[in-house]
């Protein structure tokens, strides 16, 4: 009888727990990964700093630089710790980007400046090394002279990038060459936003512009 009268309790239990399974897997796929860009609004990101313009085109995010401006970050909204993070990218020759993992804003540093490790957009050898973005730390990937590497970024193509984070491992890879494996030893960063960069660029210089598509993340348990 006992058993009788537990059976609609425990039928209740599952029911709820596979709801919330449900729930927590929506918008997931089958490899575990889940979209950072719906393909037609930014909704979930956040501009921080400069006045670099974003746009969605063509399923694309568009960062186009602005002269007189500081580098400008396009965040998440939300905060992510150890991941594996997929996307692709193009970006005009002359104009230097990245993407900020684990990064931060915040009043008491540099009246909010954006900072962490970057994963440098480049045509100039150094795409997918690692860069301390304001940590005043200069190269977190010391060395870069691997000529399988410098050689990965395909100019005027789009590029495809993979970056995974766990603990203090940062390894990246630019249309599947490995490029940076990085033990992180000095920005002190463990988790934030990701944020796509628009750099900064110099007098009477551009329009330049850069372009982001199919940017997934899987976070790591």
């Amino acid at each position: 009888m006992l058993y009788a009268r537990l059976l609609p309790t425990l039928a209740c239990a599952l029911s709820l727990a596979m709801a919330a399974t449900a729930q927590a897997d929506e918008g997931q796929g089958k490899d575990g990964f889940r979209p950072l860009f719906d393909g037609k609004t930014l909704n979930g990101w956040t501009q921080k700093n400069g006045t670099a313009t974003y746009r969605v085109e063509d399923g694309t995010i568009v960062g186009k630089t602005s002269e007189g401006s500081p580098n400008s970050f396009l965040c998440t909204d939300r905060d992510y710790g150890d991941f594996e993070l997929r996307f692709e990218v193009k970006v005009d020759d002359p104009l230097n980007s990245g993407v900020q993992i684990r990064s931060k804003s915040i009043p008491e540093k540099d009246k909010g400046r954006v900072h962490g490790p970057q994963v440098e957009i480049a045509t100039n050898g150094t795409a997918g090394y690692i860069y301390g973005e304001a940590l005043g730390t200069g190269w977190l990937s010391e060395e870069r002279e691997d000529p399988k590497a410098t050689a990965a970024f395909k100019k005027g193509e789009w590029n495809t990038y993979r970056v995974v984070a766990k603990g203090k491992s940062i390894k990246t890879w630019v249309n599947g060459v490995p490029v940076a494996d990085l033990v992180d030893e000095k920005s002190g960063m463990s988790s934030g936003f990701i944020g796509l960069q628009v750099h900064s660029i110099p007098k009477n210089a551009g329009p330049y512009e850069v372009r982001w598509r199919n940017i997934e993340i899987k976070e790591l348990k």
